[in-house]
């Protein structure tokens, strides 16, 4: 009888594990666009497999496993059965494999000796790179980055970014190509390129936390596969370059903002928003290693960049005990200087509510409405959810029932959509 748990097994392995099964291919067939295709073979062998006979006890070695024998099948089919073909071969016969078949036993962990510890986190930073490299233009080595390592669908980074999901598949498609044509070999660069690099890592490595911490669909508000992943990447990125003032603070960001992932959540999964956080259960530990980052990137710059910024107003609310206790006008001029170094819609929002904080909501609706006057974030829940609140705190309920239900529309996450349909039951 098929296991309908199956699926879902292979959903939350995916999640987890992807980059790193992409790059171990990656690694051995020193083909990046390849290697994401076996992966993705490998996925879709999974779904049909593990649901009918059991998820195996090492399920990312078993797609790996099964990414390895494809890539063999691959380059038998291209007659290619070089020396890279003889090493695949031999360790795929050492993993459990049967020549041209699929894993001997995947219930009993087939390919637990092709999963090597010691080369992940090379293979994942690798990766990284490769998909920042300078060939492909922003915007793709963006949304390569999400859909290698973080495992992103498209539709997930469509909504990120504001744009239809086929310009994203569209821009997936042609990296791809692109980094095939030019040979882009599977590699951390080094030292020179490296730093011309470094900046899109840093951008991606944000983003993919950014849908960790606040799910941009489904049912979960945060998807702590994604946001651990992103820490743990921000943290071999701080030790790779310790002289990099940004790596250190985009480490402090996002270990002061995981810092409250424990109080953001109800026992049912249910959001808790801000001003009701139980700050006790604030993770302490994880606000002292923001802090140091953001000390250590204080020390090797020359002024805090944008994500340093960010950090230091992380670590105003890291260090309050409660939201009218919180240094809301130094978190203006934060916001401010933020502004200045890296203008955003998203930015400018955030000083609102900042400053409704601080003035009074009359002054940070002047900010609201310029943004929704110039058409910014239209597509985005975010502006009317601000400015339903601004509404709401000024009296003018029939505006902010419009707000919040335009709100609930444009909202994809279902926990995030429940506190806002709260917001307008409590307008009535």
């Amino acid at each position: 009888m098929a296991d309908p748990t199956g699926r879902e097994a292979v959903a939350a392995v995916w999640r987890i594990e992807s980059a790193r099964i992409v790059g171990a291919l990656a690694r051995y067939t020193g083909d990046f666009a390849l290697s994401e295709d076996l992966a993705q073979e490998a996925l879709a062998e999974a779904l049909v497999t593990w649901p009918r006979d059991g998820v195996p006890r090492n399920p990312a070695g078993w797609l790996l496993t099964v990414g390895r024998r494809r890539a063999i099948d691959a380059f038998r089919r291209r007659s290619a059965l070089d020396e890279r073909y003889a090493a695949l071969a031999h360790d795929l016969g050492e993993g459990g494999v049967v020549a041209g078949g699929a894993p001997a036993d995947p219930a009993r962990g087939a390919g637990d000796v092709l999963w090597d510890p010691d080369q992940i986190d090379d293979d994942v930073l690798a990766l990284m790179f490769v998909s920042c490299h300078p060939v492909l233009s922003k915007e793709a080595r963006v949304a390569l980055t999400l859909r290698v390592i973080g495992g992103l669908t498209s539709d997930e980074i469509a909504r990120a970014f504001l744009v239809p999901t086929a310009t994203v598949q569209a821009r997936i498609t042609r990296a791809k190509k692109t980094l095939g044509a030019a040979r882009v070999p599977f590699e951390v660069p080094p030292a020179p390129e490296r730093a011309e690099r470094l900046g899109s890592v840093l951008s991606v490595v944000y983003l993919i936390f950014t849908e960790g911490s606040s799910a941009s669909s489904g049912g979960e508000l945060i998807r702590f596969d994604l946001a651990s992943e992103a820490r743990r990447l921000a943290r071999v990125l701080a030790r790779l370059v310790p002289n990099e003032p940004e790596a250190h603070g985009l480490l402090a960001l996002l270990e002061l903002t995981a810092a409250r992932f424990p109080a953001r959540t109800g026992a049912d999964g249910e959001p808790v928003l801000l001003e009701h956080q139980d700050r006790h259960r604030w993770d302490r530990a994880a606000i002292r290693r923001g802090r140091a980052a953001l000390v250590r990137a204080e020390q090797v710059g020359r002024g805090l960049g944008a994500y340093g910024l960010q950090a230091a107003i992380a670590e105003c609310h890291s260090v309050a005990t409660s939201v009218a206790a919180t240094d809301w006008e130094r978190i203006v001029l934060l916001y401010e200087a933020l502004g200045r170094l890296a203008p955003s819609p998203v930015v400018d929002l955030n000083r609102a509510v900042a400053v409704s904080m601080a003035q009074g909501p009359t002054a940070a609706l002047r900010i609201v409405d310029e943004l929704a006057a110039a058409g910014a974030l239209s597509t985005s829940h975010l502006l009317p959810t601000v400015r339903g609140e601004l509404l709401t705190r000024l009296g003018r309920t029939g505006e902010a029932r419009a707000e919040l239900e335009r709100a609930v529309r444009l909202c994809g996450n279902e926990r995030e959509r429940e506190v806002l349909r709260r917001k307008l039951t409590d307008l009535s």
